[in-house]
């Protein structure tokens, strides 16, 4: 009788009932997968016939049940193979196969930082179980706060957390196996602490540099990194409220920007000294302009928050004039039009000048 492998089990048991089949459980794995596959076929048939809405989510929510429950059956009965290599030999009782703790890694792995806790590094499994769910909590959040769905892209740093944290778990267990004592730190303590210069860690720099701003805080670039960041967050929030869907373009490309330009300054770092030169240095020596567009804000959410509710049933009653939907519908788009104007001239005023001076100077 061929020895049945736990791990290849739990990884057959991703296709329902796979696993217990391969365990030799052929009639609980036939009734998983038809459990699985036939409870949402059944609830599609259900809407389909009665028009019923609700069986669907039903359908679904009982299958991806039944999925779960599937793993689990799987594990424990996986599990039993190791219990049952316990054996008594002139009464003492052997150890259990080396292999269960690397099969119960593997199995709390799908869960980031659980595997940690298996192996006893509490502290660094918290750090990325903190990390996998905090993100995802923060994404959701910020999405429903801001009813922009274009924050749900940061979700593809999920997998990305989830697949760093299997692999390092497997590194953490190959080296407990060796007979080598863990270290229970996390994942950036322990990136710093192998770098015995002091200097920044490129890796974690490059890594910082996919949140706009954040790897160039990470280098000491606080005047490029907050523009960087501020101009990321701030044209996602002034967009949506000027209805500005068309420029929408413009968001990507700040931050593909700002992601090379971090890796660009991480390659530097420590092989020249990094000079924090502000994106937009024209604000930093004119201050004046940066207040006179606070003050403008300002009195544009006054007025768009305050004074039209209150003026615009008035102004209905006497001439009949939906002031909100005209303030919405044109003076809005009106004074973008104006500022895009202005800017326009503004650069070709001051192209114009400039060649002017440099003609003067080549006389």
């Amino acid at each position: 009788m061929n020895k049945k492998n736990p791990i290849i089990a739990f990884l057959l048991a991703f296709f329902p009932g796979g696993g217990l089949m391969y365990l030799g459980k052929v009639l609980r794995g036939l009734f998983y997968t038809a459990a699985v596959f036939g409870i949402p076929i059944l609830s599609i048939a259900a809407v389909s016939i009665t028009a019923f809405q609700a069986f669907i989510v039903f359908g679904l929510g009982g299958g991806l049940l039944l999925y779960i429950v599937n793993l689990i059956d799987t594990a424990v009965t996986a599990s039993k193979l190791y219990n049952q290599s316990d054996t008594v030999k002139d009464g003492i009782t052997v150890e259990k196969n080396p292999d269960s703790e690397r099969f119960f890694t593997i199995i709390l792995s799908f869960i980031p930082g659980m595997g940690h806790f298996q192996l006893g590094l509490v502290y660094r499994g918290m750090t990325l179980l903190a990390a996998f769910f905090g993100l995802g909590v923060m994404v959701v959040f910020v999405t429903f706060l801001s009813h922009r769905s274009e924050f749900l892209i940061f979700l593809a740093l999920l997998p990305v957390i989830w697949i760093y944290s299997f692999f390092d778990v497997m590194q953490q267990l190959a080296l407990k196996q060796k007979g080598k004592e863990l270290v229970d730190r996390s994942i950036l303590e322990d990136l710093e602490t192998r770098r015995t210069d002091g200097k920044k860690s490129k890796s974690i720099a490059a890594l910082l540099s996919i949140v706009p701003g954040a790897g160039h805080l990470y280098l000491g670039l606080q005047k490029r990194g907050i523009q960087l960041m501020a101009a990321f967050l701030f044209s996602i929030y002034i967009l949506d409220v000027m209805r500005l869907g068309i420029f929408l373009f413009l968001v990507p490309i700040i931050w593909f920007y700002s992601f090379f330009d971090g890796l660009q300054k991480a390659s530097r770092q420590g092989d020249e000294e990094l000079e924090d030169i502000p994106i937009v240095s024209y604000l930093i020596n004119n201050q004046k302009w940066l207040g006179i567009g606070l003050i403008a804000l300002g009195l544009y959410y006054l007025t768009s928050n305050i004074f039209l509710p209150i003026a615009a049933p008035y102004v209905r009653n006497l001439i009949d004039i939906d002031l909100q939907y005209w303030f919405y519908q044109y003076f809005q788009t009106g004074i973008i039009c104006l500022l895009l104007i202005g800017g326009g001239i503004k650069l070709m005023t001051g192209r114009k000048a400039k060649q002017m001076v440099e003609e003067g100077e080549a006389e």
